[in-house]
C-alpha cells in the first residue's frame, strides 16, 4: 500500500473509531433517561410533520425512567422529545424515597424535570407538602412552588406564598408570609427553614411566636416541636400579659419548664405600682415551679411607685411562697403588728404576692429612704418585709443601724419598722466626731411618713450615749447611761429625747471634759463608707 493510500486508510479507522465512541457516549449518557412504557391498557400512535412520533397510552399507565415510576390515567409519549404529558391520577414515585401526586405532569425525561398542576402532592414518609403548582427536579430532588402551598407533618402545619423542597436532606425552605401552626404555638415569619425528619424549625428574620398568652419576637434561632427545644438569638423578646423580657440569647425546654436567659438580661413587669423588675446577665427560670435562679451582677427592682427598692447581690432567687412553705416555716411577722395572718398557707391558690425572693453575698439595697447591706436576705411580696442575715446594716437619713440579724417592714413604699436582733446597735451623727448611739439585745425603730420617729431599745442593761443640745443648738453635755429599756424619740431625723425605764445608771459629762474618740459604745461601727450612694451606684458597681 503507497504512504498516501495508506495515511487516507488509517484516517477513515480513526474517523469511524471517534464516530463510535461518541456514540458511546452518548448511549451512556442517555442510559437511564430514555422512558420505556411497563403497561397500558390502550394505546395510539400519532404520526407528527417533523418526522416523530406522538404514542398516548391509557388505562393505568405505568412508565419508567431508571428507578422512577410513572403512574397515570393517560399519558403522551413523545419519543424523539423523550418528553410526558400525564392526566388524572398522576404519580411518581422517585426511587421510593419521594412520591409526588398531582391531576395534570409534563415531564422533561433527559433533564429529569417535572411539572405538576392541580392537586398536587408530595410526600417523604413524613410531611405532606400540598399546592396547585410544583416543579420537581429528580436529579436535585429539589421541589418549588411560587403560588402558595401548605405542608403538613403530623399536627405541624405550615404556609407560604413560597417554599423550596429538598428530598436529600428533607428541608424545606419557606418564603413570603410564611405561617407555623402547631398545637400550642403559632408562628409568623417571612423566611423559615424547617425540616420534615427532625420536625426542627429554623429562623432567619423577623419572626413572631404566639403560645397560650406568651409572645415571642426573634430573628434568630430554632424550635424543635419534637422535643420542645428553642434557641432565640440577636436580642429576642417574650411578653406576657404581666411583664416583658429581653435577652441576647434565649434557650427553652418546654418539656421540663427550664428556661436560660444570657446577656443583658432585662425583665419588666407592667404594673408599675407594684411587683418587680430584674437586670442580670445570666438567668434560668423553671415555668412548672415559678422559680428563677439570676447570677452575673444581678439586679432586683421592687417597685413600690416612684421610691422603688434596688437590690443587687451575687445570686437572686425566687419561687413560690406556697411551694416555700411546704417544706419550711417562716413567721408571720405582721402578726404581732396587725392580728392577721399575712402569709398564704402551703395549700393557697396561687396569686400575684405568692412569690418570696433570697439574695446571697454581697447583698446591697437602695431606697430613697433608706439603704442597707447584709450577706443575705429573705424578701416575699405577702408581707413586704425584708429579712437581712449575717452583720447588715441599715441607714436612713442620718441614722446607721447594725445588728446579727435585721427585719425591715415596708408599708406603702416607705419603711414602716426595722427590728434588729442580738448585738443591736443605733448610730446618728450628731456633730464631727459626736455619735448618738444606742446598743442593746434587741432593737425596734419605728418609723412616721418614711422618717425614724423613735426608737426601743432592750438589753442586759441597754446603752446609750447622748449628747444633749440646748435651745440655741449648742452642745452642753453628753450622758453615757444604761437601762434595761431605753426609749429614744426623734425630731427631724434627730434624737430629741431619750426615757430610760428600770434599773439606770448614768452620767453627764461637760463637753470639755471627755474624749469624744473614745467614746464609743462596745462594737461601735461607723460604716459610713460602705452605704449605697444612689441607684445609679447599684446599678454600675
Amino acid at each position: 500500500m503507497q504512504p498516501f493510500f495508506k495515511k487516507i486508510f488509517f484516517y477513515v479507522l480513526f474517523v469511524v473509531a471517534a464516530k463510535a465512541n461518541a456514540q458511546q457516549q452518548i448511549d451512556t449518557l442517555q442510559k437511564g433517561k430514555k422512558l420505556d412504557v411497563l403497561f397500558a391498557e390502550r394505546m395510539n400512535i400519532r404520526k407528527i410533520d417533523s418526522g416523530g412520533q406522538f404514542i398516548s397510552y391509557a388505562g393505568n399507565v405505568r412508565l419508567k425512567q431508571g428507578k422512577t415510576l410513572f403512574n397515570a390515567d393517560s399519558i403522551v409519549l413523545n419519543e424523539k422529545e423523550n418528553t410526558i404529558e400525564a392526566f388524572g391520577k398522576v404519580q411518581i414515585n422517585d426511587a421510593d424515597s419521594v412520591q409526588t401526586y398531582a391531576d395534570y405532569l409534563k415531564y422533561i425525561g433527559n433533564i429529569k424535570k417535572a411539572y405538576l398542576k392541580k392537586n398536587v402532592k408530595l410526600t417523604d414518609g413524613k410531611g405532606i407538602l400540598t399546592t396547585n403548582d410544583l416543579e420537581y427536579d429528580l436529579n436535585t430532588k429539589i421541589g418549588t412552588y411560587l403560588n402558595g402551598g401548605k405542608v403538613v407533618n403530623g399536627k405541624t402545619v405550615l404556609t407560604s406564598k413560597e417554599g423550596y423542597y429538598y428530598g436529600e436532606t428533607r428541608d424545606i425552605y419557606f418564603k413570603n408570609k410564611v405561617v407555623l401552626i402547631d398545637p400550642g404555638y403559632k408562628i409568623n415569619t417571612d423566611t423559615l427553614l424547617y425540616n420534615t425528619y427532625s420536625n426542627v424549625a429554623n429562623f432567619v428574620t423577623t419572626t413572631k411566636i404566639v403560645t397560650n398568652d406568651r409572645k415571642i419576637k426573634t430573628k434568630d434561632g430554632y424550635y424543635d416541636l419534637k422535643n420542645k427545644k428553642a434557641y432565640f438569638g440577636k436580642r429576642p423578646e417574650i411578653e406576657d400579659s404581666t411583664s416583658i423580657l429581653k435577652a441576647n440569647e434565649m434557650n427553652f425546654d418546654d418539656s421540663t419548664g427550664i428556661s436560660i436567659f444570657k446577656g443583658d438580661v432585662v425583665y419588666k413587669g407592667k404594673d408599675p405600682s407594684g411587683g418587680y423588675d430584674l437586670i442580670t446577665n445570666r438567668l434560668e427560670t423553671n415555668s412548672k415551679k415559678s422559680s428563677f435562679i439570676a447570677t452575673e451582677t444581678p439586679i432586683l427592682l421592687i417597685k413600690q411607685g416612684r421610691d422603688s427598692v434596688f437590690i443587687r447581690a451575687d445570686t437572686l432567687k425566687s419561687a413560690k411562697l406556697s411551694d416555700f412553705l411546704k417544706n419550711r416555716k417562716v413567721p408571720n411577722l405582721r402578726d404581732s403588728m396587725t392580728g392577721k395572718n399575712a402569709f398564704v398557707t402551703a395549700q393557697a391558690k396561687d396569686t400575684a404576692n405568692d412569690k418570696y425572693f433570697e439574695a446571697h453575698a454581697h447583698v446591697r439595697i437602695f431606697s430613697d429612704s433608706l439603704q442597707a447591706i447584709g450577706d443575705s436576705l429573705f424578701y416575699t411580696l405577702q408581707d413586704s418585709v425584708f429579712r437581712l442575715f449575717k452583720s447588715p446594716v441599715v441607714w436612713a437619713q442620718e441614722n446607721q443601724i447594725n445588728g446579727d440579724t435585721i427585719y425591715l417592714f415596708m408599708e406603702n413604699r416607705k419603711p414602716q419598722r426595722i427590728k434588729v436582733f442580738e448585738n443591736a446597735m443605733a448610730i446618728n451623727l450628731v456633730g464631727k466626731g459626736y455619735y448618738n448611739q444606742l446598743a442593746g439585745k434587741t432593737l425596734n425603730a419605728f418609723f412616721v411618713d418614711g422618717k425614724i420617729n423613735y426608737m426601743r431599745c432592750k438589753g442586759n442593761p441597754a446603752q446609750s450615749i447622748y449628747y444633749g443640745v440646748d435651745d440655741k443648738g449648742k452642745f452642753f453635755g453628753v450622758n453615757k447611761a444604761g437601762a434595761d429599756l431605753i426609749d429614744m424619740y426623734f425630731s427631724d431625723n434627730k434624737p430629741g429625747r431619750v426615757v430610760f425605764r428600770n434599773k439606770l445608771e448614768g452620767t453627764t459629762y461637760p463637753m470639755g471634759q471627755v474624749n469624744h474618740n473614745e467614746l464609743k459604745l462596745r462594737g461601735f461601727k461607723w460604716l459610713v463608707e460602705k452605704r449605697p450612694k444612689s441607684k445609679f451606684e447599684i446599678l454600675t458597681n
